[in-house]
C-alpha cells in the first residue's frame, strides 16, 4: 500500500505513480477513503529497485508492505510442503537433537570419538564439531583443517550426520567434498550474504542442510528469514533457522535468551527451528531449563553443546557443555513437550 502525504495525489503525481509501477508491471488501484486516499499495487510488488524509486517520490510518504520481501520462505509460498528430513527424522514431525563439542581437539580425537558415540546412545541425532571456529581474539585457538577428518571419522563411527560450522568457501567446498550432511552459518556470518549465496550455489540440488544462526545483534524476523532466502535463491531449500541468543547480554546469561521468536518465526514460515540453548545461556547449569523452554515454544529441535568430560574440552566446551548422560534426558523431555505444546 503507497501512502501519499496529502490526502490523495493531483492527476500529475498518481500519472507519474502509474508510469513507475508499469515498468514492473505493477498496476495501481486508488482505494478512497473519507479522510485519505491510498494506493494499492496490484501484482509483485517486491522487486527492491521498484520499491526504492517509489519511495523515492517526494509525495509519498511511505509504502506498508502486505506481501513478504522473501517469497521462498514465507509460509504460503511455493515451498510450503517442502519436507527436510534427517537420518530418520521429518523435521516438524519429530523432535531433533543435534549434540557434540564446540571445538574437535585435533590432538585429542579420542574425546570427540566418544562423545559422538554418547551422543547417539543418547538419542541425538545429528553429530555436532567444530573444525573452524570464529574467535574473538587473534590469538585463540581457530581450529584445525585435521579436524575435519575426525568428524568424518565419527559420522562413519556412529552412522550419524554431522554438522560443522562453516566461514568462507574454501572452507564449504573443503566440507561439501568431504561429505558432511549440515553446514552451519555462525551469528557472526548470518548476515553475509556474499558468503550464504555461495553456499547456496554449493549445495545446490543436493542433500546437504544448512543450520542458518540468527545475527547477534537482535536480527529482525523479516533479516532472518532473508538471510535464508538468499540459500533457498540458489536452488537447496533445506534450511533450518537457529535462534542462539543475542545482544544486548542478560546479567548472568552469555546473550539474551530468543527461544521465543520460535512462536514469531512459524507465523511467517514453513522452514523448521532449531534452537540453539549453549550459546543463549552461555553456562551448562543453565541449558537443559532452556532446552525444554525452546521445545516449550515449539522449537523442533535444539542444537546443544555435549563433551563426554568437558574439563578437559577447549573452546567453550567447558563452560557450556553438557554430558551425554544429561543429555539423554533433556532429550526425553523434550521430545514430551513437544508432543504436549502441539495442543495449544
Amino acid at each position: 500500500m503507497i501512502i501519499p502525504f496529502n490526502k490523495r495525489l493531483s492527476k500529475n503525481e498518481e500519472e507519474h505513480l502509474i508510469a513507475i509501477c508499469n515498468e514492473f508491471k505493477v498496476e495501481i488501484q486508488p482505494i478512497v477513503g473519507a479522510h485519505r486516499t491510498i494506493y494499492a499495487m496490484l501484482g509483485d510488488e517486491r522487486d527492491a529497485l521498484l520499491i526504492k524509486k517509489v519511495e523515492g517520490l517526494p509525495f509519498v510518504e511511505r509504502i506498508d508492505r502486505i506481501e513478504s520481501i522473501y517469497k521462498l520462505m514465507a509460509i504460503d509460498s511455493d515451498l510450503k510442503n517442502h519436507k527436510i528430513i534427517i537420518g530418520d527424522k521429518e523435521l516438524g514431525k519429530d523432535f531433533m537433537c543435534i549434540a557434540g563439542q564446540c571445538t574437535i581437539d585435533p590432538n585429542n580425537k579420542n574425546y570427540f570419538l566418544e562423545t559422538s558415540q554418547g551422543v547417539k546412545e543418547s538419542g541425538a541425532d545429528v553429530i555436532r564439531g567444530g573444525v573452524w571456529k570464529p574467535r574473538t581474539s587473534p590469538h585463540s585457538f581457530q581450529g584445525s583443517l585435521k579436524s575435519l577428518d575426525i568428524l568424518i571419522e565419527a559420522k562413519e563411527l556412529t552412522g550419524l550426520p554431522v554438522d560443522t560450522e562453516v566461514m568462507n568457501t574454501e572452507q564449504v567446498k573443503l566440507c561439501v567434498d568431504a561429505g558432511v550432511d549440515m553446514l552451519q552459518v555462525g551469528a557472526r556470518n548470518a548476515l553475509n550474504y556474499e558468503l550464504l549465496k555461495s553456499i547456496g550455489e554449493a549445495i545446490a540440488g543436493t542433500k546437504t542442510i544448512v543450520l542458518l544462526k540468527r545475527s547477534i545483534h537482535i536480527g529482525k524476523i523479516d533479516e532472518f528469514l532473508s538471510a535464508a532466502e538468499y540459500i533457498a535463491a540458489m536452488g537447496n531449500p533445506n534450511i533450518l533457522l537457529c535462534p542462539r541468543g543475542t545482544l544486548p547480554t542478560v546479567d548472568g546469561f552469555r546473550n539474551h535468551p530468543d527461544e521465543s521468536i520460535t512462536l514469531l518465526l512459524k507465523q511467517k514460515t514453513w522452514a523448521p527451528v532449531v534452537v540453539d540453548p549453549s550459546h543463549s545461556v552461555g553456562k551448562a547449569i543453565y541449558v537443559p531449563r532452556a532446552c525444554l523452554a525452546a521445545a516449550a515454544y515449539g522449537a523442533d529441535g535444539i542444537c546443544v553443546e555435549t563433551h563426554i568430560n568437558p574439563e578437559k574440552g577447549i573452546g567453550d566446551d567447558p563452560k557450556q557443555s553438557i554430558t551425554p548422560e544429561i543429555l539423554k534426558k533433556v532429550i526425553s523431555d523434550c521430545r514430551s513437550i513437544y508432543k504436549v505444546q502441539k495442543n495449544y
